[in-house]
C-alpha cells in the first residue's frame, strides 16, 4: 500500500503555509506599504538560498474523517540562507497571522533561532514586525514553561557573545520582539513603516492615561536619538541593504577573523587636504567625517548610530582591506565632549570590536567629559568611567591619532593597552583644556588685572603654547609626531604589523564588572 495520501497531505500543508494569512491578510500588508516576512527574507538573501526550517509547523483543522480542512502556519518563518555566499540564520514574525503575536509553534520557532545560530556558528538576522504575548495567550493547554526549562534569554545572550546579530524593525514592534530587536550588535528601523514600543497606545492609555500614537511613542525620530536602534533606513529595502553591508565587515563567529576585502586603494595615498583640515583657530570646528574619508579605504566607512551620542562617531571601515572599528570625536556637537549618551555609544562599540576581534582606530579630539547641570543629572561620570575601563580591559590592537585635543579623564578611553599613538602638529594634550584650566588656576589674577579679558587671553595663549606636541614627542609620550598626510601610509603599515596578533584572540571575549 502506498503512502501517497499522506505525501499529498504534506504537499497541501506546504502550499497552505506559503499562503501565510491568506490573500486578504497579504493584501492588507501590502496596502500599508509593507512586505510580508517571506518577501523580506527573499529580498535579504542571495537568490534561491533560503532553506526553511519548520515550514509544516502550525495548527491543522481536521474533518471527522481525518482529512485536512484547514491549516494555519506558525507565524514565525525561520531558516538558513546566504548573504554574499556566506551562510546565516534568518527569521521573523508573520504579521499577516495574528498581527505577529506568537502562536505556540511560532514562539517555539522564534526561540529556536538563537539556538541554531549558536550551534552552527553563523550570523543571525531577525526581521521584526509583531507584538509579544496577548492576554488570550497562545492557546497552549499548559500554562507557561516548566520550572526546569532553561531561561529563554540565555540563548539570546549566548548568540550575542558568539555570532553577529543584526535586527530590523519593519513595522510595529512591541513587547518580546522589541526586546529581541535591541539584543543585537546592529539594529535598524524603517522610517516609513516602523515603530518600536514597550507597549502600544491602548495599553499606555489604560495604564497611564497618556494618549499617544504609535509614531509619537516610538518612531525612528525617537529611537535613533535615544539609542534604542542604531540606524534609520528610508524604507524596507534600504534597511535590508544596511544589514547586508553591516555583516560584510564581520566574521561568521568569534572563532573566525573578519574577511579581507580586495585592497584597491593605495596604501601610500597621501591627501594634501589633511594639511589644512584642522583650523589653526582652536575655537573652530572641522568635519571629522571628511577627515576619515581621506584616510580610510575609499567609501568603506559604515557609520553606526549617527543620531545618538552625536559628539562621538563610531563605525566600521576597512584599511588595506582589513576590517577596523573607527571611533572619533565630532567637535560640532558639544565640542566633541563625552556625554552620557556618547559614553554609552562608545562603550558598546568597543565591546563590538572586542567581541569580533577588530582592531580599533581612534581619532582623538576629546576635550573631556561634558560638564554642567544636565551632564551631572545624566550621570556622565559613571557612564564615562565605564567606557574608560572598557578600553583599558580590551585586548584588540589600537591605533590612536591625536588630531587635536586630548584632555581629562575622558581621553583615557581613546587609548587601548599597548596602542600605537600618533600625533598631528595640531595636537593639544593635558589635564584640562587651556580655557578651563586658566579660569580655575588664575581666577584671582584675572579678576585683579586692569583689563581682565586681556589678561585671560594672554594666559590662555601662554599655556596653549606649552601644550605643543613637540615636547611630548621628544619625551616619547607618543610613538611619532607626524605630517597629517602620512597618516594613511603609517596606519596601513600598522594594520599589516598587527595581523599576527589577531589569531590568538579568537574565541569568546569577557569583561569584568564596570561602573
Amino acid at each position: 500500500m502506498s503512502w501517497k495520501p499522506e505525501v499529498d497531505e504534506i504537499g497541501k500543508r506546504r502550499a497552505l503555509a506559503l499562503e501565510q494569512g491568506g490573500a486578504e491578510g497579504v493584501a492588507r500588508q501590502h496596502a500599508k506599504g509593507r512586505l510580508t516576512i517571506r518577501e523580506r527574507i527573499a529580498a535579504l538573501l542571495d537568490p534561491e538560498t533560503f532553506e526553511e526550517i519548520g515550514g509544516g509547523a502550525g495548527d491543522a483543522r481536521l474533518a471527522e474523517d481525518g482529512t485536512l480542512e484547514a491549516f494555519a502556519p506558525a507565524n514565525f518563518v525561520l531558516g538558513f540562507g546566504r548573504i554574499d555566499g556566506r551562510r546565516c540564520i534568518v527569521g521573523g514574525e508573520d504579521f499577516t497571522l495574528r498581527g505577529g503575536s506568537p502562536s505556540e509553534a511560532g514562539l517555539r520557532k522564534s526561540i529556536y533561532a538563537e539556538e541554531l545560530a549558536c550551534r552552527y556558528r553563523v550570523p543571525l538576522i531577525r526581521l521584526h514586525e509583531g507584538a509579544g504575548g496577548s492576554v488570550g495567550g497562545t492557546g497552549a493547554k499548559t500554562i507557561g514553561p516548566p520550572v526546569y526549562a532553561p531561561p529563554r534569554f540565555r540563548s539570546v545572550a549566548r548568540a550575542m557573545a558568539s555570532v553577529p546579530v543584526a535586527t530590523a524593525a519593519l513595522g510595529a514592534v512591541a513587547g518580546l520582539p522589541a526586546a529581541r530587536l535591541v539584543a543585537s550588535h546592529f539594529s535598524v528601523m524603517s522610517r516609513a513603516t516602523a515603530q518600536v514600543l514597550i507597549a502600544g497606545p491602548a495599553v499606555v492609555e489604560r495604564a497611564l492615561g497618556e494618549r499617544k500614537t504609535k509614531e509619537e511613542l516610538g518612531d525612528a525620530k525617537v529611537h535613533t536619538r535615544n539609542g534604542v536602534v542604531d540606524n534609520a533606513a528610508e524604507d524596507e529595502p534600504d534597511a535590508l541593504e544596511l544589514i547586508r553591508r553591516f555583516l560584510s565587515y564581520l566574521p561568521a563567529n568569534v572563532w573566525e577573523l573578519a574577511p579581507l576585502a580586495p585592497a584597491d586603494d593605495p596604501a601610500d595615498r597621501r591627501e594634501e587636504a589633511l594639511l589644512e583640515i584642522v583650523p589653526r583657530d582652536r575655537r573652530r570646528a572641522f568635519d571629522m567625517r571628511k577627515l576619515l574619508a581621506h584616510i580610510l579605504d575609499r567609501d568603506s566607512f559604515f557609520e553606526i548610530g549617527p543620531g545618538y551620542g552625536r559628539s562621538q562617531i563610531t563605525g566600521l571601515a576597512r584599511l588595506s582591506g582589513q576590517t577596523v572599528g573607527v571611533w572619533a570625536n565630532d567637535g560640532r556637537f558639544y565640542a566633541g565632549a563625552m556625554t552620557a549618551h556618547g559614553a554609552h555609544k562608545a562603550r558598546r562599540f568597543i565591546e563590538l570590536c572586542e567581541t569580533f576581534h577588530l582592531p580599533i582606530l581612534s581619532f582623538v579630539d576629546e576635550p573631556g567629559f561634558m560638564i554642567g547641570s544636565a551632564a551631572e543629572k545624566d550621570a556622565t561620570i559613571r557612564h564615562g568611567t565605564s567606557t574608560v575601563l572598557t578600553a583599558a580591559m580590551s585586548s584588540v590592537p589600537w591605533a590612536s591619532i591625536i588630531v587635536r585635543r586630548s584632555f581629562g579623564v575622558a581621553q583615557a578611553a581613546h587609548y587601548g593597552p599597548d596602542g600605537y599613538v600618533l600625533a598631528w602638529p595640531s595636537a593639544e594634550t593635558g589635564a584640562l583644556p587651556v580655557e578651563g584650566g586658566v579660569a580655575v588656576a588664575y581666577r584671582r589674577e584675572i579678576e585683579a588685572a586692569d583689563d581682565p579679558e586681556a589678561r585671560r587671553q594672554e594666559l590662555e595663549a601662554e599655556f596653549a603654547a606649552r601644550q605643543s606636541p613637540f615636547p611630548r614627542a621628544e619625551s616619547f609620550t607618543v610613538h611619532e609626531l607626524i605630517d597629517p598626510r602620512e597618516t594613511r601610509p603609517l596606519l596601513c603599515r600598522w594594520i599589516e604589523r598587527v595581523q599576527p596578533l589577531l589569531p590568538p584572540l579568537l574565541g569568546p571575549s569577557a569583561f569584568s564588572i564596570r561602573p
